[in-house]
């Protein structure tokens, strides 16, 4: 894309606020209205620590009915808008009238000091695309370049660490190269797929921005698995599982009760239960946490792994699922219910409908994967005869296979 002719400029750093024009957030003066949680974004949500993060210091907001829409696409004029709000920079040039940019348009402003402080360009033809969503390789190079970054590596050999490296523009290698070295790079749900032409998210620009702070010393670091180069190198990756790799899992739990009508996926964490090895390396050793959660699928329910910990130090995004569990155990009302949960972990449908059918409340105590609120939900299930409820062995139903490479760095 030769109308991309970016230019780096030294910026500083100052409040920011992410706002656009009439289709983005409004944004509200007024502390008192500082939402401190979006209803869109959970505790679990991939980006949720970079969002909360920047709303808790009064630097982002969300929309007026509490929700922050993390996966719409970012346009051109918006990101424009988060640059200004976010980066208090240099003018490097003089200003320019873009033909598709009105006087009386509501980012005119951004845009400007956008393109003056070399944050962003035009195309061929004097033309913003003020309405054109924003690619992910243009928000990288936007902020490697307004933020005066400089690989010091071999980029080709940066951006090895990309398994979609060749996708990279060409005008973008040397400025995401940059970007990777300095840690703004946050990839989810593969730390390793860079998605360079596919239009980035509110999310994902969240996370960029905050990253960008990281690397200048304004904020402090957050633990993801999603960051590139957070744990090592940005370099080459020194080995990796294929696809299919199998992964033994156990847990403490004799057995895992879930309820067909489960409000919510159930948190559960295994356990890997013997070393993975390549090469005569162990790649993944025993007793690594494998955290994700189980889906209800039709009449059964699937784990879906998240991410893998492999120690305090180690955590990585991981793409693996088990087979259906479709193993079922029916409770019938003034059934025994210690009998029934005797070694077992339950999900908060599954406790609930337990104490429903039985009556005894004492089956709140057990171990209620996730802190359900199963007293809360045992109501639904008063009135009831019988209930069907999956039941999962976790040492021998919930194997997982690989779905996607697993990079060790």
């Amino acid at each position: 894309m030769s109308g991309f002719n970016w230019q780096s400029g030294t910026a500083l750093f100052a409040m920011l606020t992410l706002t656009a024009g009439a289709a983005t957030p409004i944004v509200i003066q007024a502390p008192a209205y500082a939402q401190t949680q979006f209803s869109d974004v959970s505790s679990s949500y991939w980006a949720a620590g970079f969002i909360q993060e920047l709303n808790q210091r009064n630097v982002i907001r969300g929309f007026p009915d509490g929700t922050f829409r993390p996966n719409d696409p970012v346009t051109r004029a918006q990101f424009a808008a988060m640059i200004r709000q976010a980066f208090s920079a240099t003018a490097i040039r003089q200003g320019n009238s873009f033909v598709d940019v009105p006087s009386n348009y509501w980012a005119t402003t951004a845009i400007q000091d956008a393109y003056k402080t070399g944050f962003l360009s035009g195309y061929p033809g004097n033309v913003f695309r003020p309405e054109e969503n924003i690619p992910r390789a243009q928000v990288l190079v936007s902020l490697s370049n307004g933020l005066g970054y400089a690989n010091s590596n071999d980029s080709g050999r940066t951006l090895q660490v990309y398994n979609d490296a060749a996708a990279i523009p060409g005008w973008a290698t040397n400025s995401i190269a940059a970007a990777t070295e300095k840690k703004i790079v946050v990839n989810y749900p593969n730390v390793q797929t860079l998605n360079p032409n596919r239009a980035a998210t509110r999310a994902e620009v969240a996370a960029f921005i905050y990253q960008a702070l990281v690397s200048s010393g304004k904020t402090a670091a957050i633990s993801s698995p999603y960051i590139v180069g957070a744990s090592g190198s940005t370099g080459s990756v020194s080995a990796q599982l294929p696809v299919g790799t199998l992964l033994a899992t156990s847990h403490q739990a004799e057995k895992i009760l879930i309820s067909l009508e489960e409000p919510d996926p159930v948190p559960l964490t295994l356990i890997v239960s013997r070393d993975i090895t390549a090469n005569g390396r162990v790649l993944v050793p025993a007793n690594s946490q494998v955290v994700g959660e189980l889906r209800l699928e039709g009449r059964g329910a699937r784990f879906y792994a998240k991410e893998l910990v492999i120690d305090d130090r180690t955590r990585l995004p991981l793409n693996a699922s088990s087979s259906v569990v479709t193993t079922t155990q029916r409770v019938t009302k003034g059934a025994n219910a210690l009998e029934i949960v005797s070694g077992a972990a339950l999900g908060a449908g599954a406790a609930a409908a337990i104490t429903g059918l039985t009556g005894d409340r004492e089956v709140e105590l057990i171990t209620v994967l996730g802190g359900g609120a199963a007293g809360a939900l045992a109501g639904f299930f008063l009135g009831r005869d019988s209930v069907t409820l999956i039941s999962i062995n976790p040492n021998t139903d919930l194997a997982l296979t690989l779905n996607a490479p697993l990079a060790m760095q």
